[in-house]
């Protein structure tokens, strides 16, 4: 992985956000720290939420800068952030997706994460899922590893490697009576969160 140390919950947070919006909304990328701010701090779509001010996130720029993970676009009317994941860890679109899921809701399963890339990647299957996870967790310096299976869990969770992150001892929550009912709602409302990130940013930069 070639990291100096492991990341902390925020910096895995604002990473884990560049690289979902520049998959999600690349009109808008690279990021203002008003963006920043408002990816960081969504209610959908990240576990556990968060409200970071602007000096948390201020801080944690810094802090990637520092590890050469993030660098400042100058020019235009508005400071600008870019992640430089891509060719460091040699991503493509669909481990890219995976890796941003992992950082912005930590470990999962397999279905759980091709449900939750549909707007960032295509998998034609869980197994397709497994297969691109299985790439990330090889080398010396894998990406992510899959975690032992839990009493009562149906499926392993996978979790990457970049901070310290441990994986709760919870039991597995009861399914729910209608878990594709569940899985569009949150789809409508990870959309909804989206477009008032674009509003909020294009507020912004109107405003600037």
């Amino acid at each position: 992985m070639q990291l100096d140390r492991p990341l902390d919950p925020l910096e895995l947070r604002v990473l884990g956000s560049l690289l979902e919006k520049q998959q999600a909304t690349p009109d808008l990328y690279p990021l203002t720290l008003n963006a920043i701010a408002a990816a960081c701090n969504q209610k959908t779509n990240r576990d556990p939420v968060m409200d970071l001010g602007e000096d948390d996130l201020r801080g944690a720029l810094q802090r990637l800068q520092e590890l050469n993970l993030v660098w400042e676009i100058h020019g235009g009317r508005a400071l600008r952030y870019d992640h430089r994941l891509d060719g460091r860890w040699g991503l493509t679109q669909k481990t890219k997706a995976l890796i941003s899921i992992l950082f912005l809701r930590g470990p999962q399963t397999a279905g759980e994460l091709r449900n939750r890339s549909e707007r960032l990647a295509r998998f034609d299957s869980i197994e397709d899922v497994e297969g691109e996870l299985r790439f990330l967790g090889k080398g010396n310096e894998p990406l992510v590893r899959e975690l032992p299976r839990r009493p009562g869990q149906k499926e392993n969770r996978w979790v990457h490697l970049a901070g310290d992150v441990t994986p709760d001892d919870s039991p597995e929550p009861h399914p729910r009576a209608s878990s594709s009912m569940a899985e569009r709602i949150e789809r409508l409302e990870s959309d909804v969160a989206e477009l008032r990130a674009q509003l909020e940013e294009l507020r912004h930069s109107l405003g600037d």
